[in-house]
Order: C-alpha cells, then sequence, then structure tokens
C-alpha cells in the first residue's frame, strides 16, 4: 500500500447493524454498471434515506458510502462545532473557521476498507488531532482519545499515543474538495495506517479519557486497533 505524506503549515435515526452492512455489500458488485446514476441519486437522497440504504452503492472514486443511521443532519460552517473537552485543563469549542484558520497537515494515502475495497493515493488534509490536543493540555492521568459523532451514534477511539500521530488529522478536505456531507463532513477523523472505519465520519467531539473505549465497530465484533495489514485477516502488506 503506498503512502505519501506531504506537509503544509434530522433526528437520531434507527441503527443499522454489521450484518446488515456485511450481507448487504453485494449490492456493490450489482450496481457497478449503473453507478454513474446511483451516484446522482445517492447525492439527491444524502441525509434523507429512511432505510439508510444509500450508504451500501458504490460511490463516485471507487467509494461506498456507509451510515449506521437512517439519516444524518446538515452542519454548515455556521452551525457545525467541535467540542474538546474530558480529562483537559482547557476545553474548547470550535467553529469551522476556527479549524480552518489552525496549521494544516496534507496526507496522501491509499484508503482501506476491513471489507476489501481501496482507494489509492487519497489526498487528506486538516488539523493535526495532535494540534488540538495541545492547546487542551492533556492531563497527566489521560491514556485515550474518544471520538463522538454529530450522527447521535457514531463512536470511536484510539489510544494517545495513536491519536498524537502526525498521519492522523482533524480533516477538513478529501481529494482536494471541501469534505462532502456523504463523506462526513464538515469535519471528519482520518487515521491514515488504520482501516477506515476508524476514521469516524460528522466529527462532532474529541473527549480526552483514562481508558480506551471501544466504538460502535468494535463493539460489533471489529478489532480495536485497526493497523492495516495487522489486524482483522484482511490484508497481508502492513504499511506502519
Amino acid at each position: 500500500m503506498g503512502a505519501v505524506d506531504r506537509t503544509v503549515q434530522h433526528p437520531k435515526g434507527t441503527p443499522v447493524g454489521r450484518r446488515v452492512v456485511l450481507g448487504l455489500l453485494g449490492l456493490g458488485a450489482a450496481g457497478v454498471a449503473a453507478g454513474p446514476y446511483l451516484q446522482r441519486a445517492q447525492d439527491t437522497v444524502a441525509g434523507k434515506d429512511p432505510t439508510g440504504l444509500t450508504g451500501l452503492l458504490p460511490g463516485g472514486g471507487g467509494f461506498r458510502y456507509y451510515s449506521i443511521v437512517a439519516s444524518v443532519p446538515d452542519r454548515t460552517a455556521e452551525t457545525y462545532t467541535l467540542t474538546v473537552d474530558g480529562l483537559v485543563d482547557r476545553p474548547a469549542t470550535y467553529r469551522l473557521p476556527d479549524l480552518q484558520a489552525m496549521p494544516q497537515r496534507r496526507t496522501v494515502r491509499d484508503v482501506q476498507c476491513v471489507t476489501g475495497w481501496r482507494v489509492p493515493d487519497t489526498p487528506f488534509e486538516g488539523v493535526p488531532l495532535a494540534h488540538l490536543l495541545d492547546a487542551a493540555g492533556v492531563r497527566p492521568e489521560a491514556r485515550a482519545v474518544r471520538f463522538s459523532c454529530f450522527d447521535g451514534a457514531y463512536t470511536e477511539s484510539l489510544t494517545l499515543e495513536q491519536a498524537r500521530r502526525d498521519d492522523v488529522l482533524v480533516a477538513l478536505r478529501m481529494q482536494d474538495a471541501e469534505i462532502s456531507h456523504s463523506h462526513g463532513g464538515p469535519v471528519r477523523l482520518y487515521v491514515a495506517p488504520m482501516y477506515f472505519y476508524k476514521s469516524a465520519k460528522w466529527l462532532s467531539g474529541i473527549t480526552v479519557t483514562e481508558a480506551v473505549q471501544p466504538g460502535y465497530w468494535e463493539r460489533n465484533g471489529y478489532d480495536v486497533d485497526a493497523w492495516v495489514g495487522r489486524s482483522n485477516g484482511r490484508d497481508d502488506a502492513p504499511t506502519v
């Protein structure tokens, strides 16, 4: 898996279980021929499909769209906020322009899903998570970071050491454009060296904790430490 780093200064829905996600992945193969039409339809109904199954259709650029709830509200530059709290000395709430004004890092890596699909050489750009942790003043007893999302259901966690890696971003841009709602925008987590389920979409909260708290997919059987090539038995080529 090739990797290049380039650094520059509605209401909650009903969760869709892991068995449903994995069982319906065949829709991707069935829909390849109709991909452009499905993509246009998905863009039209993003966040409005009561079944949540548009998230399983093949998307542009090799991506597939997943959501564990039936619908996700939109957030704009005027309505988006990101909270940093927990075991920190200086809790903070940031708006999108605040994040955009911070030092940005650009990372170009393959994106790989644990279900097998991959999108090579995908640029992400955003604020290094370590920058926000340093600004908050992490307390000595802290060992992990938990992430929450404005879909109201998705959660993720990293150890503090993992969270401080320079290839873990609070991402504002993807493929050299603002991150769309379908891709988890306006702000998502991006954990470059791990399977894509660790890169939580629709990021709204960063909470520093004493221990790792397994996220949504970990509670449904996925690995907590999701290094590509070192977990889940899905890939033979480690990247870190």
